[in-house]
């Protein structure tokens, strides 16, 4: 079946669309709660971060489908800029079709434009589905464990 998928930057006129997404991915997430407000906070300062961060969408039609978003940081091991990647959502109705793999192929081409080293996400350790994804695409599991404490 064909999407004809656009993926593109993303606008503050897609925001409502991108917490809808949000709200899917906090759903599987169970380290976050869904937060509309919130989540539109952020996506506005990561929008307004253009030097720094990027956020795409995936769209078919005039339908949002997918999105992903990543910062810029200085990586002392790297000796340079990484990239992480902090949400990759599409919706349930165009999972398992390349949109995913669209989406994540754009950002880690705009980290690498940006002189990114390395590209890292965290994904919930019980999202198999996500997980055997990102592994079919090359991703490696680190010995690393991510910790929190919140401020």
């Amino acid at each position: 079946m064909e999407l004809n998928i656009v993926v593109r930057k993303a606008s503050f006129t897609d925001i409502d669309a991108m917490i809808e997404l949000l709200r899917l991915l906090f759903a599987i997430e169970t380290d976050f709660a869904f937060d509309g407000d919130r989540q539109r906070l952020g996506l506005t300062l990561l929008l307004q971060a253009e030097n720094t961060g990027c956020v795409l969408v995936a769209e078919r039609g005039q339908h949002v489908v997918g999105m992903c978003t990543a910062q810029l940081l200085v990586s002392t091991a790297e000796g340079g800029i990484k990239a992480l990647i902090e949400d990759v959502v599409v919706a349930e109705s165009c999972r398992r079709q390349g949109v995913g793999t669209q989406l994540l192929m754009a950002i880690e081409q705009w980290a690498a434009c940006q002189g990114a080293k390395r590209v890292d996400l965290l994904a919930d350790r019980r999202n198999n589905r996500a997980l055997d994804f990102y592994q079919r695409l090359g991703w490696l599991e680190t010995k690393l464990v991510c910790l929190q404490k919140k401020l």
